[in-house]
């Protein structure tokens, strides 16, 4: 069940490019944290896709904008659920997904910084509740997290 916030410079994803990029990334998220085929499992992950004023944008100072599309994700999931593989694979599939968002006609490079922030448990908030590790186990029904679920019955 992960929060995803992708910040994006402003105007350089269309909306198809947005719709790829929210599309890629969820995808992800549920590939590196083995969420389940139900649709209610499925709409446990949720992207938001902000556009950032392209003049707010700096790399080392300056406007990196003339040779790169910089893009910021922050991945926040459920501490226990992604392992260190998984975090490698996030990010790697994380930079490929941005990249198929990005309109083909753009000659610039995608550049990402990826952060994963893991929640510790009982510090989630959903819905109104308190959240631990096993309410998310039930929802998002990780696969490889199963024995857990079961343990809490």
């Amino acid at each position: 069940m992960p929060n995803i916030i992708v910040k994006v410079p402003e105007g350089v994803f269309d909306a198809a490019g947005c719709d790829r990029l929210g599309t890629g990334i969820t995808t992800v998220a549920k590939q590196v944290e083995q969420i389940g085929d139900d649709p209610r499992q499925e709409f446990t992950t949720w992207v938001v896709i902000e556009e950032v004023k392209a003049s707010h944008f700096f790399a080392g100072g300056n406007d990196p904008l003339s040779r790169v599309v910089p893009v910021i994700v922050l991945f926040y999931v459920p501490e226990g659920v992604i392992d260190e593989a998984g975090r490698v694979e996030a990010v790697r599939l994380i930079q490929a997904a941005v990249a198929a968002g990005k309109s083909q006609a753009d000659p610039r490079p995608v550049m990402t910084s990826v952060i994963i922030s893991e929640v510790a448990d009982g510090t989630w908030g959903a819905s109104g509740a308190l959240w631990r590790l096993d309410d998310f186990v039930k929802a998002a029904g990780y696969r490889h997290l199963q024995p857990l679920a079961a343990l809490s019955v």
